[in-house]
């Protein structure tokens, strides 16, 4: 299975001015290899087969011939490839001359698609020799003795996707033909060019296919001129680029002396889900009115492919110096939305339970923070730890220690005798450390909390994160609830990188040693007894699996809808250990994850149902109010019966 990927590539060739013969060969070679490859489709740069540079030599019927007969040769050389090539060239027209794209595949061109938009400015003079596509009424033309149609807005169909072609300019002009075609239905947008390079250019242009393939939700695949191209006035430095939805996913070496293929997957089922769910794509292809022209690609029996583009292991945490910004932007996402509450509620105070754990940690930084930034003192902050059965020596002095330095009124209630009482009332033996003795601790440290905020004239900061509300590891009316979730929208795998974000940016040296260690402590409810050392024995992860691989199957699960397969897939390049840094898991921890994932995000959908508020940061999110809807009692049997056969 390819599970949605289609492999593309764009291609760099060597040319040469004028000089047909020699440039045929270089693109025989790129598309023989290519074929080797399992390419699909491969595109080349604009006017690849003569150069772009060619100049008043485009008047010359002797190069316009030798173009011809090099295309004609490049169809016989490729004629039993399944691959689609896509190669810039002139074509002669009735009294015209385009600037063309021509498709081919099996011997035979598909189409001729002109370019629409030409350049007649500062460098650029197109319209001394070419005619605008604008300006053909859809025809047909002789080439290499084949009757060939020409089609300004074509959009090619392959056993897999739907794919167009728009040349150089037309991606600049204010309204691209892209939208269009991609409204129509067009999956993956080639472009042939010829863009020279000037300072800021690039980033100029890479800006601009980001945007378009965002703004089009589709796969760009951009291919501009290289080496060899006329240095006379201008250079062409051979830009590559594959992009999917603002994505950048293969680039090539800018510069380089020798021929490129730059290849890469686009996730096809990816784009068209997005597009399902976006509700404005499906509104503006309502009412755009462009007449295309569909256009059948032979049939290909698609082979298995391997993936080469990066899977990351950590879809919700960025890399490199991202992740300082996303961190610094989520925090104050989270710190703007409790401000807008405590203002709103006019509250003396706000109540927060502390447990030494990185979840309360980060909703305690947010709760300091906002009041920070309101000009409110932190004494207004009432900060409660809670002891009981299981916490250990280092969690509670984490937990002491880090309400101290940040100056908050600490407060400790040990909640040992009143779960004891608890159990004495409902008849349980506390020696029997089951579902009935964790959950009861749960509910007496949510009790205190809410009746300590109606005491003080405060509402209680909820600490619980996205990844326990997917897997619905919190417990029903205890630490599920509260009046104002700050982390409701944040995965664990995130959480973490938060807090270490605020230790390094914001805290003293005190606050900042005591946070390192709450980042070190192994996560978990300690609901459970500690060891005979006095350590944690109740590790979460040992239970209901790492949080790493549910975040990942959360984020494919809930921001494309893909299936357990497709997941899976994914899983098992992310995690194969190959990446520097990356975690390694095997086939079968993978699947007795996923499994355990989709069981419990079905089961645990109750809790989800009735969840407090909480401001969204990020593109999952579970609140019932707009980003989730799912029934309560949806069976899970579909999907574990797809783990189950993994």
């Amino acid at each position: 299975m390819n599970h949605g990927f289609v492999k593309v590539a764009t291609a760099v060739p060597l040319t040469k001015v004028a000089d047909c013969e020699y440039n045929e060969f270089q693109v025989q070679s790129i598309i023989t290899r290519a074929e080797g490859q399992k390419i699909e489709v491969i595109c080349f740069p604009e006017m690849c087969m003569t150069s772009y540079t060619c100049g008043d030599l485009f008047t010359q019927q002797l190069l316009i011939d030798s173009c011809e007969n090099a295309i004609l040769k490049l169809l016989e050389a490729t004629r039993t490839f399944n691959i689609i090539s896509i190669i810039g060239a002139p074509v002669a027209y009735k009294h015209t001359l385009l600037n063309a794209a021509i498709v081919m595949q099996h011997g035979k061109i598909l189409a001729v698609v002109p370019k629409s938009y030409l350049p007649n400015y500062r460098e650029f003079y197109e319209q001394r020799w070419f005619t605008s596509g604008f300006d053909i009424q859809e025809a047909n033309v002789v080439i290499c003795g084949q009757n060939v149609p020409i089609v300004r807005n074509a959009i090619f169909t392959t056993s897999q996707m739907r794919f167009a072609v728009e040349i150089c300019e037309d991606v600049w002009s204010p309204i691209p033909p892209s939208c269009h075609l991609a409204l129509k239905g067009a999956d993956v947008i080639f472009n042939l060019s010829a863009d020279d390079e000037s300072i800021g250019k690039h980033k100029y242009l890479c800006s601009l296919i980001a945007q378009q393939s965002a703004r089009c939700i589709c796969g760009y695949v951009f291919s501009s001129s290289g080496f060899g191209e006329s240095t006379q006035d201008l250079v062409f430095a051979g830009n590559g680029l594959i992009y999917e939805n603002g994505k950048q996913l293969a680039r090539s070496d800018r510069f380089s002396f020798e021929e490129q293929i730059i290849v890469s997957e686009i996730d096809i089922e990816r784009i068209r889900a997005e597009r399902r769910v976006n509700t404005t794509f499906a509104e503006s292809a309502r009412k755009d009115c462009t007449n295309v022209t569909f256009i059948d690609c032979p049939t290909i029996v698609p082979e298995d492919l391997q993936i080469t583009r990066y899977v990351a292991p950590h879809p919700f945490v960025p890399t490199g110096s991202e992740l300082d910004d996303r961190c610094e932007e989520i925090f104050a996402i989270q710190v703007e939305a409790l401000a807008k509450r405590i203002v709103h509620t006019n509250v003396a105070t706000i109540v927060i339970g502390i447990s030494g754990g990185l979840d309360s940690t980060l909703a305690l930084l947010v709760c300091v923070r906002t009041m920070d930034r309101l000009k409110r003192p932190r004494k207004d902050i009432v900060a409660i730890t809670m002891p009981g059965f299981g916490t250990t020596d280092r969690t509670y002095n984490n937990a002491v220690s880090l309400m101290e330095s940040l100056g908050v009124t600490m407060m400790e209630i040990n909640i040992k005798e009143a779960c004891l009482q608890h159990f004495k009332d409902i008849g349980h033996n506390p020696n029997k450390h089951d579902v009935t003795y964790e959950n009861s601790q749960a509910r007496e440290r949510t009790q205190i909390l809410m009746d300590m905020a109606n005491k003080v004239n405060g509402f209680v900061v909820g600490t619980g994160d996205l990844s326990e509300l997917a897997l619905g590891w919190c417990t029903y009316n205890a630490d599920h609830m509260s009046n104002y979730g700050v982390n409701a929208s944040i995965p664990k795998t995130l959480v973490r990188h938060l807090v270490r974000w605020v230790a390094n940016t914001s805290m003293d040296d005190k606050s900042k040693e005591i946070l390192m260690d709450i980042i070190d402590t192994p996560i978990s409810p300690e609901l459970l007894p500690a060891n005979e050392k006095g350590e944690i024995e109740q590790k979460t992860e040992d239970l209901v699996g790492p949080y790493e691989l549910h975040d990942f199957f959360l984020y494919y699960f809930l921001r494309f809808g893909f299936r357990p397969s497709k997941i899976f897939y994914l899983a098992q390049i992310a995690f194969d250990g190959k990446h520097k840094n990356a975690p390694q898991y095997d086939d079968a921890t993978i699947k007795k994850w996923l499994k355990t994932f989709c069981r419990r995000f079905f089961t645990q959908q109750f809790k989800r149902s009735c969840l407090p508020d909480g401001p969204k940061v990020g593109s999952v999110a579970l609140s019932p109010r707009g980003d989730w809807r799912m029934p309560s009692d949806a069976s899970y049997a579909l999907w574990v019966k797809e783990c189950e056969a993994l």
